[in-house]
């Protein structure tokens, strides 16, 4: 599923059709156009925290800018990150954390300078005491703490009864503002996303994938007074020639309008609780060799016999070879996984039941060839 973005599978005839159409006008413009100012109205329309939007072509544009904004705004330098958290690949983002508990970030690629690290923090998710000491600590250089809110880069973490209320009630306690990077979960877990799914709502938002409908796209929003900090209203500067690229717009459009349809997330959660409960049975027989955790069209498998899994540590401990075997495993039967046991699997509306079924029986015969 693309990491992510198809969320009604390969080539939809709808958003093959918007961009057609839509690339016989032209493929790029530069300037601002109304499918620009369309998929901005929808999206302000379905997602709770954003009053004004500003879109780019990734991802990783998004959480940087939306950064850059928060320092703007606030005129403070340093960042929070949750361990585990994935945003893109700026360097200040591209950080791991230390040996402490919540430490200064170390560079965690080659090409990140010590200087571009120095000012993002690290903190364990699912750890609001540790979030607290920091905050006490570091409160008047923190312009913002930027999170997934359901971490799916580190597998599928999830957050702990009123984990994510509670970063919401520390953010405001300390002026920091709230980044909720929905690149993932935006559009996935609900038409608002994990904001709406958990009623917690951020400062800024970024979002990517699902937005675009396959073709690339990333946007940030949020508040009207932050936003207006952006230039030309402010001074925080972001621009780019592709950004908002007619037909990244038209196929978001087509997007942003099916999954407005009255039943379209019901159905993907029925589809997402059908490969759960199938599933589940599957998984007990192997004596506990093996996880499975999902929310909502999102799920995840974890070779281990920890049953917690909340921790990016716990994650860590997992068996990855014995998944890169598993991975093998499927591939013979048909079933394309993504390829690392620290990414998870995406469900889509032209997943069928009987779909389903085969990936549950090939998980079955998977299981039982490399755990017997």
């Amino acid at each position: 599923m693309s990491w992510g973005p198809l969320i009604f599978g390969h080539a939809d005839p709808q958003v093959i059709e918007a961009v057609r159409e839509t690339a016989l006008s032209g493929t790029s413009f530069g300037t601002p156009h109304r499918y620009e100012v369309e998929l901005a109205e929808l999206v302000i329309s379905m997602v709770p925290s954003i009053e004004k939007v500003r879109f780019v072509s990734s991802g990783t544009e998004a959480t940087m800018s939306a950064v850059r904004l928060a320092r703007g705004f606030t005129g403070r330098d340093k960042i929070i990150k949750l361990d585990g958290c994935y945003h893109g690949h700026a360097d200040f983002l591209l950080v791991a954390a230390g040996s402490g508990l919540a430490t200064f970030g170390t560079p965690d690629s080659a090409g990140v300078t010590e200087g571009n690290a120095k000012d993002t923090l690290v903190v364990p998710y699912n750890d609001l005491e540790a979030l607290s000491a920091v905050l006490e600590k570091e409160s008047t250089s923190i312009a913002a703490l930027i999170l997934e809110p359901v971490p799916c880069n580190y597998g599928l973490i999830l957050p702990s009864e009123g984990y994510l209320k509670g970063v919401r009630e520390l953010c405001d306690r300390y002026g920091v503002l709230l980044i909720f990077d929905e690149v993932i979960s935006g559009f996935r877990l609900a038409k608002g996303g994990a904001q709406e799914y958990f009623e917690v709502t951020p400062d800024l938002t970024t979002l990517g994938k699902i937005l675009g409908g396959g073709l690339p796209v990333g946007a940030y929003g949020g508040r009207k007074d932050i936003m207006a900090k952006i230039a030309p209203e402010g001074p925080v500067y972001q621009a780019g020639t592709l950004s908002g690229n007619p037909l990244a717009m038209a196929a978001g459009i087509a997007t942003m309008k099916k999954l407005n349809n009255q039943n379209f997330y019901t159905d993907l959660s029925a589809k997402g609780r059908s490969l759960r409960d199938k599933l589940v049975p599957v998984i007990k027989k192997f004596n506990g060799a093996v996880q499975f955790r999902d929310i909502e069209s999102i799920f995840c498998l974890y070779f281990t016999a920890d049953t917690d899994l909340s921790t990016v540590d716990q994650v860590r401990k997992c068996d990855m070879k014995m998944f890169g075997t598993f991975h093998s495993a499927m591939l013979k039967r048909g079933i394309y996984l993504s390829p690392s046991g620290y990414e998870v699997g995406f469900l889509s509306s032209a997943h069928t039941e009987s779909e389903i079924d085969r990936t549950v029986a090939a998980i079955a015969e998977s299981l039982e060839e490399i755990l017997s």
